[in-house]
């Protein structure tokens, strides 16, 4: 017995300068954390780059597909070539990033790889076009991002695209 009464209070003991030890105080939420040194003054130099992701611009058109398919229709042709025209009016736009999306209908699997295709058969057409493969990357969203949300043709026919956007 009376081991586990020393070992109750040891435990307890532990346990409590454990609690008084690792509470810290929390941060005031009306100031900013700051990395310890530094006086909570930022200069310019100190930021070098700020990162981001792809961005939509309004002169690069969404191209749609049909069901089940990736080959470029005969409507998107025009908007396919409008978007490569104003790909090479702005050398400034490092990369042009092209999503593929479907609609909610087929496996996950199966919409990843239909919106891969769509991606890819897009920057085959752009770069045939002369857009440089070096600045084209291709990614699949599947199904994962509805641009209109619906269970029947007319929300499915505006999800079966593919997105271009820019890194700048």
């Amino acid at each position: 017995m009376r081991k586990t009464s020393i070992a109750r209070v040891a435990c307890l003991a532990l346990l409590a300068g454990a609690i008084a030890s690792g509470c810290a105080k929390k941060p005031d939420a009306s100031q900013p954390l700051m990395p310890s040194g530094t006086t909570g003054e930022f200069m310019e130099e100190d930021i070098t780059e700020t990162v981001s992701g792809p961005v939509r611009v309004p002169e690069l058109k969404t191209l749609y597909f049909d069901y089940d398919r990736y080959n470029l229709k005969s409507d998107q042709l025009p908007v396919a070539k409008a978007n490569v025209g104003h790909i090479e009016r702005r050398p400034e736009w490092k990369q042009i990033v092209l999503e593929g999306n479907c609609d909610e209908r087929g496996t996950e699997e199966y919409n990843l790889a239909l919106g891969d295709k769509r991606a890819n058969a897009v920057a085959d057409y752009y770069i045939k076009l002369g857009v440089p493969s070096s600045k084209i990357v291709t990614v699949s969203f599947g199904s994962s991002r509805p641009a209109v949300q619906g269970h029947d043709e007319a929300a499915w026919k505006f999800n079966r695209r593919v997105d271009t956007l820019v890194n700048k």
